[in-house]
């Protein structure tokens, strides 16, 4: 628990009027309705998603212009996608514990500026390994983003609806792989690849200096590092207007910050089984969510559809993850959140099996299955960040997130790769998907298993006043 105790003039005369006030300041978040200025939190850290999303695709749409513009073959350009992931994986496992120790809110600005900065020099770029060097670096600061957004919306998000915020800002990352789509089809044929770029790297350098002035610190990191406590009280009173305090008033949160924050705290206070699980759940999921975007146009292609039908179904999977939000956010958030997201996982089993079978059926069938497993596996990848972030405390929210989604960008490398060894092996795309189907399985196991182990459906009142997790009690 962190407490800080505002400071009194030494050369005013001792206060021996009675007890201490003391503001707790995860009761203050828990007690009030969500209000304007935690909207604009969850507005600026899905917009820090959107950013992530748009640069994680839009190298899917500029490497075919290259390989064109440079003579040289789609395949010659792998090692540049390859590189973008493992920037990706090596933000969220290296900056992540950063985040913990400096504030979430100079790791954001500092993430985005590095993603305008290297997004700008891919634009510059002359070869190949120049491009695949400015990737690996774009996706550092892309993953050293996300677990301090996750993290920020989630410590000022009561805990009620604190899953359903995660998952909203998470929707900002799926419409960055629509919008990357848009700007593509309409800058590309006018401008080039290079155009594109410039919007993936101006639109970060913009939010940067909204960040700056419109972004609060983590209250928990100001706590902890004892600023002065009238920058404390001016993000308080945007919570609570009529807030006041005295000269002995005492600040402090619940299940705050620890003096460091090392990666290995995740195996800490029980929660080792659950940091396991949970990495196996994440490491299947995105596996079986790249595989599908990666591999679906290819085979739709392959079955003869259409370029605008190869499009239409290959967003519903998009965009049957950002409609899932509407419904598991509000059940994770009122009943057992392991049960939710083992729901949805487990309901990817049947959509990823039909998704394979009706490759041959009615193009209005086909959507409508593409549209299910968008909501289970795409909706099951953002539910599962949620249920991070409900799993690890405060303390170590960002940490245990970040490393989380450090390891699922394993699967994420992996599943496209089995997909097509399997393909190319000459495994018809039914008996592929149905393949695809056991990952989905494990992942559901592995949350059921979680909430068998940690969830407790009568917990104290005052562990749930205290905004614990709903996985550990302390």
């Amino acid at each position: 628990m962190a407490v800080m105790e505002v400071t009194r003039d030494p050369r005013s005369p001792p206060d021996e009027s009675g007890p201490r006030s003391e503001i707790n300041i995860s009761d203050l978040i828990e007690s009030r309705r969500l209000g304007g200025f935690q909207f604009r939190i969850i507005a600026l850290c899905a917009m820090v998603m959107l950013i992530d999303g748009f640069n994680t695709q839009i190298i899917g749409y500029i490497a075919p212009l290259i390989a064109k513009e440079w003579g040289m073959s789609r395949s010659a350009l792998g090692p540049i996608f390859s590189l973008g992931l493992a920037g990706l994986m090596a933000g969220y496992l290296i900056f992540s514990p950063f985040s913990d120790k400096f504030g979430h809110k100079r790791i954001l600005i500092a993430a985005v500026l590095g993603v305008s900065l290297f997004t700008f020099l891919t634009a510059t770029a002359t070869g190949v390994t120049q491009i695949g060097l400015y990737r690996f670096l774009t996706g550092l600061g892309l993953g050293a983003a996300t677990p301090s957004a996750v993290a920020l919306t989630s410590e000022y998000s009561p805990k009620r609806i604190r899953a359903t915020a995660v998952l909203i800002i998470y929707c900002g990352f799926s419409l960055g792989f629509v919008i990357a789509g848009a700007v593509a089809a309409q800058l590309a044929p006018l401008y080039g690849w290079h155009a594109l770029l410039w919007v993936g790297g101006g639109v970060p350098l913009v939010l940067s200096f909204v960040l700056a002035a419109a972004l609060p610190e983590s209250l928990d990191y100001m706590v902890a590092r004892r600023v002065p406590p009238a920058r404390i009280m001016k993000i308080l009173r945007h919570l609570a207007p009529g807030l006041t305090v005295d000269a002995g008033t005492r600040f402090k949160i619940d299940d705050g910050k620890q003096a460091a924050v090392p990666f290995f705290v995740v195996f800490e206070r029980q929660r080792a089984i659950g940091t396991v699980l949970i990495w196996i759940a994440f490491f299947m999921n995105l596996g079986v969510f790249y595989a599908l975007q990666s591999w679906l146009p290819t085979i739709l292609t392959n079955y003869g559809y259409s370029i605008g039908n190869v499009a239409t179904v290959t967003g519903l999977t998009t965009a049957g993850g950002i409609a899932a939000v509407f419904a598991v956010g509000p059940l994770m958030d009122r009943h057992n959140p392991y049960i939710a997201v083992a729901t949805l996982f487990l309901g990817g089993c049947v959509f990823v099996v039909l998704l394979g079978t009706a490759l041959t059926w009615s193009l209005p069938l086909l959507m409508l299955i593409a549209f299910g497993a968008g909501v289970t596996v795409s909706g099951g990848q953002k539910s599962g960040i949620a249920l991070s972030a409900l799993f690890y405390p405060l303390a170590i929210r960002s940490t245990g997130v970040g490393w989380a989604l450090g390891v699922s960008r394993l699967g994420g490398i992996f599943g496209p790769l089995l997909f097509g060894w399997l393909l190319d092996l000459g495994w018809l795309p039914s008996s592929v998907f149905l393949a695809g189907a056991a990952p989905m399985a494990i992942a559901g196991v592995a949350v059921l298993a979680m909430g068998r182990i940690y969830y407790r459906k009568s917990r104290p009142a005052a562990a749930t006043a205290r905004g614990d997790n709903a996985a550990i009690e302390g």
